[in-house]
């Protein structure tokens, strides 16, 4: 089942990691190899994570992800593991290449979030 969605799809970062992940061509964070995924969130969501994650950091970007330039799929799933009741997260299941990459936001967690009005189409 693939879960794409027709708005962006946000992956967090820091600064360093997207400097790390253009110099591959894939962001490949270490939930790949350990869960088989890379954690995505919707703009609704990604405060959630940003708060758990990155709290007082001021290295992070936001990677503003179009889902129709994602090779591999894309799955909402629980965010508990186990809890069908718990929110679910859309979850990459491959790395994110950059080429997937429309926009990168600076964000300080805790702060307004302003994304592009246009992305991608």
């Amino acid at each position: 089942m693939d879960d794409r969605t027709s708005g962006p799809l946000l992956h967090l970062t820091t600064s360093a990691g997207w400097a790390a992940a253009l110099e591959a061509g894939a962001v490949t964070p270490p939930s790949l190899a350990e869960v088989g995924f890379v954690h995505l969130s919707t703009p609704a969501q990604v405060h959630l994570p940003a708060q758990r994650l990155f709290a007082g950091r001021r290295d992070v970007v936001v990677l503003v992800v179009d889902p129709a330039l994602l090779p591999d799929p894309v799955r909402c799933e629980p965010g508990v593991p186990g809890d069908p009741a718990a929110m679910r997260f859309p979850h990459l299941y491959g790395p994110l290449p950059t080429s997937a990459v429309v926009a990168v936001v600076p964000w300080r967690p805790g702060t307004p979030l302003d994304l592009p009005l246009t992305w991608g189409r």
